[in-house]
């Protein structure tokens, strides 16, 4: 699934910035099952999990690399709906 997170900040001049970058989150069995059935798009969650980069061949032949976040545990934090 894809995850993002938002920075927010304010610069030397007041103005506020905010940056948003996306996250690959891979999700094993009870996991998986939990995300597929109770988040949605939009859904705040906190996640813990561990980084873990990989490499692979694109369809050129030229070899690639992806880090994914390996999903340990989450926690929905939107109120029930």
């Amino acid at each position: 699934m894809s995850l993002a997170t938002t920075e927010t900040y304010k610069d030397n001049n007041g103005q506020n910035h905010s940056n948003t970058e996306w996250h690959t989150v891979v999700l094993w069995q009870s996991l998986a099952d939990l995300a597929a059935n109770y988040l949605q798009k939009g859904s705040l969650i906190y996640l813990e999990g561990k980084l873990k980069t990989r490499s692979y061949e694109d369809k050129l032949g030229e070899k690639r690399y992806v880090t994914e976040i390996i999903a340990e545990s989450f926690i929905m934090l939107d109120k029930p709906k």
